[in-house]
């Protein structure tokens, strides 16, 4: 994958579909049933992918110019449940109207 906005977008999706197996089935069932074993196996795979995903999102700033703020704002998607399916969204959609 040469393009950075491709591999922004697989790892936004990657990072956002882990979180969501994170924060509503491994969290759940460490606190409430007890069982932290998924947890404590998806939460240091998700931290790994989100540093992977702030990578990337430096690489496509780079190469679109972004400014800091963006690149910033882009990269906290992937801390929030959904918030990644969405940020991604928005930006290939922006990409692609910049690229017309």
């Amino acid at each position: 994958m040469r393009d950075p906005l491709l591999r922004y977008r697989v790892m936004a999706n990657v990072v956002g579909a882990v979180l969501l197996v994170l924060v509503f089935v491994a969290v759940p069932l460490r606190y409430v049933g007890g069982h932290p074993a998924l947890s404590k196996t998806v939460s240091p795979i998700h931290g790994a992918l989100y540093m992977v995903l702030v990578v990337c999102v430096i690489l496509l700033g780079r190469a679109r110019r972004w400014p800091v703020r963006r690149v910033v704002l882009v990269a906290l998607g992937g801390t929030v449940p959904v918030l990644s399916f969405l940020v991604e969204r928005r930006v290939a959609a922006r990409e692609a109207l910049v690229r017309m």
